[in-house]
């Protein structure tokens, strides 16, 4: 059965906004391209750049725990590492994240988001090829795995609970359509293709309270994981897959079990 992508997305911040992309060229076993290779580590994350190892999402400041991030529109440069940050059309922050002066500016705004007192200060991680992704922690291979949303199967949760949800809930890589609702949970192991790549589905995606944030309003206002579960038997919404042939994909490419 075939779909096609519509939209691709990284986020080169862990926490921070998705951007969306024209192409992306993926090549074997890299995960996706400039997808959270960085991240606020908390003071007390024990995340050490020298010597880096995947760590649990809670060391970071993201959505699950820090809601307030989703009111903040960031952008990253990928070729130039400039970081912008912005709300309500105001510009907050612009800096080189690649210069000290710039990773502690950033640092430091964050710190006063949040209000972190003396020793609660977070830092700018980064680690490349290390990658801050939620399931780091499970495999080296996972840590570079490309997640995928099926839009029929947001649609289809949609319907069940009476709710719109953006989809943008999921922060997914890859989004596409075409295919059954929930159909993509039923691949793991299997291979699929997209444009000319080829990706190796490993996991389902379990879902936490993150997708309880609306990425519009930063507020909690949908229980996802829990209406999941009532309605399906689990909390699962895509899956995470790795590349196992390189190949350039863009929007309207072609998905194929």
């Amino acid at each position: 059965m075939d779909g096609k992508i519509a939209d691709l997305f990284h986020f080169p911040v862990k926490g921070l906004s998705g951007q969306p992309l024209k192409m992306v060229s993926l090549r074997q076993g890299e995960g996706f391209p400039c997808d959270r290779v960085f991240g606020l580590a908390r003071a007390d994350s024990g995340f050490d750049p020298d010597a880096p190892r995947p760590l649990p999402k809670n060391r970071f400041l993201m959505l699950m725990k820090d809601e307030q991030l989703a009111g903040l529109n960031t952008y990253l440069d990928p070729e130039t590492l400039r970081l912008t940050v912005r709300a309500d059309g105001k510009l907050l922050l612009d800096c080189d994240i690649s210069t000290e002066a710039g990773a502690e500016n950033t640092a430091a705004f964050f710190s006063g988001m949040f209000g972190f007192g003396d020793g609660e200060r977070p830092f700018l991680a980064h680690a490349a090829p290390h990658r801050f992704t939620d399931v780091s922690v499970v495999s080296q291979e996972l840590m570079n795995a490309v997640s995928l949303i099926n839009l029929a199967s947001v649609t289809e949760l949609e319907s069940r609970i009476g709710r719109q949800v953006d989809p943008m809930r999921f922060r997914g890589n890859i989004y596409f359509d075409g295919w059954p609702a929930f159909s993509e949970l039923d691949l793991v192991d299997q291979e699929i293709e997209i444009g000319k790549a080829r990706l190796k589905i490993l996991k389902r995606t379990r879902r936490c309270p993150a997708t309880e944030v609306n990425p519009a309003t930063a507020e909690r206002d949908i229980a996802v994981p829990q209406l999941l579960q009532d309605h399906y038997g689990h909390a699962d919404m895509g899956v995470y897959a790795v590349v196992v042939s390189p190949g350039d994909i863009r929007p309207g490419d072609t998905i194929r079990m």
